[in-house]
């Protein structure tokens, strides 16, 4: 075993879940063709893959990659330049980026889908800015065709857009509960810029990137992340850099614009000393806020009202680093899921992989604890959805496959039946692939977040 390849220290809260999911999860069998009846032919899972600045969209019918939406601005020249290959040599996709007439995205990283799951925002954070992208049509908002294209040259039919600046490392951005909205954690800075949805489209239609934005709010040094209240009232501000939690009253007026007010500034320093809190999210009936405090390897659970009181603080073992949260609700049962980052001995084949942390929700408040993990057949894992149905389970992962694996040098993501919440059951790897470009082809690399959508079909942040 080398420790210099990948942490393998479990505190005995891992060790004890690790034992809970050797009774009782199946999830290391594999079962390619499960039925698809909790699947819709207007489903998509749209991942984005931060270091190739593409977002891989993927048909859950089929499971395959359907197509992959281009957010770089390679080859929209022909000079060398432009070319993603230079005088017959594959470049690094860092060396392209930094060159001096790119304009596309850098660092795709944030994803949120619109109230009515027609929208999907998402963040460029090294381009300072948010990019919308029609579900339905696949496609960037505010991309127009290349000329260059239309005169026989062998470039990209589109030139991207430039999406609409925000503001320094912009991390992740949520729609408010009417979709009015986009509220977007400027993590390099201490505010947070709140976007006319509207005025946005008509910019980018106008090939814009300044105008939409309707206000800025003094926050949290190194804000992350905002989430809404269920009836969309409050707002959850969250930190990388300080140990707090702001609360705001939106106080929407007649019209429905935001009027935020800080109500309270939360204190989490016992539940996060590190102050590294990058992710949270509420409870489908809206009375509890779920966060994950990566560096302290940690989950926290408070009410959404009243003194925002705590619930749970939940340990997931030394070096989790948990990542992303997702929540489960059917018949045979109420869980949590928490992705880990940590990568651990003992996969499935002997494979290392990520695992996935199980907490009971039918469990009383202050009682809850992981009663098992699970494989997640990916390196690294990162963002996770569920469908509608919360029968199956999407999970994106940052590293690539492992030599002589079966998807070798591939990043992936890995599908689960989760239709008994406890004891999910593996699907399915699909490998991310290529972005096909005139000059060659770009790897998918290091998947974020994860967006499972059903078009026209409210979506999780209605």
């Amino acid at each position: 075993m080398s420790l210099s390849r990948r942490y393998f220290l479990l505190s005995s809260v891992a060790i004890t879940t690790v034992a809970a999911t050797q009774l009782g999860v199946s999830a290391q069998n594999t079962n390619k063709n499960r039925s698809n009846s909790q699947v819709n032919q207007k489903d998509r899972v749209f991942i984005c893959n931060e270091d190739s600045n593409t977002i891989s969209v993927i048909n859950p019918f089929t499971n395959q990659v359907e197509t992959t939406i281009n957010l770089t601005s390679f080859d929209e020249d022909p000079r060398p330049p432009f070319r993603f290959v230079t005088g017959g040599m594959m470049p690094t996709h860092a060396a392209m980026i930094i060159k001096p007439l790119y304009h596309g995205a850098i660092h795709i990283h944030g994803a949120a889908p619109s109230p009515d799951s027609r929208l999907l925002a998402v963040t460029g954070r090294g381009t300072s800015n948010v990019y919308l992208i029609d579900v339905e049509k696949k496609r960037v908002l505010g991309t127009k065709p290349n000329p260059l294209h239309e005169q026989g040259t062998d470039v990209n039919p589109q030139w991207i857009s430039s999406g609409i600046l925000v503001g320094r490392e912009p991390h992740e951005p949520t729609f408010t509960r009417n979709g009015k909205e986009l509220w977007v954690a400027l993590r390099g800075e201490n505010r947070i810029a709140i976007l006319d949805v509207q005025a946005a489209l008509e910019a980018l239609e106008k090939g814009i990137t300044v105008g939409a934005v309707r206000q800025y709010i003094n926050t949290l040094d190194g804000s992350a992340q905002v989430w809404f209240s269920r009836s969309g009232d409050t707002a959850f501000v969250i930190s990388q850099k300080t140990p707090f939690v702001d609360v705001f009253d939106v106080n929407p007026d007649i019209n429905g614009w935001s009027q935020p007010k800080l109500k309270t500034r939360l204190d989490i320093k016992a539940q996060d000393p590190f102050g590294f809190t990058p992710f949270q999210k509420t409870t489908p009936d809206g009375k509890e806020i779920w966060f994950s405090h990566k560096l302290a390897d940690a989950l926290s659970v408070r009410e959404t009202s009243g003194s925002y009181r705590i619930l749970d603080y939940i340990l997931l073992g030394e070096r989790a680093r948990p990542n992303h949260i997702e929540f489960v609700e059917n018949q045979k049962g109420k869980v949590v899921y928490a992705t880990f980052a940590r990568v651990d001995d003992g996969g499935p084949g002997g494979v290392p992989y990520s695992q996935v942390a199980i907490v009971d929700r039918e469990t009383p408040a202050g009682k809850r604890r992981v009663v098992g993990t699970f494989f997640s057949h990916g390196r690294e894992a990162h963002g996770l959805w569920t469908n509608p149905e919360n029968t199956r389970l999407y999970i994106a992962h940052e590293l690539d496959e492992l030599p002589s694996t079966s998807n070798a040098g591939q990043t992936v993501c890995t599908v689960f039946d989760v239709s008994n919440p406890l004891e999910p059951v593996f699907i399915t790897q699909i490998p991310l692939g290529d972005l096909q470009l005139p000059s060659g082809n770009l790897r998918n690399k290091k998947s974020i977040n994860l967006v499972y959508v059903r078009l026209g079909v409210p979506s999780q942040t209605a």
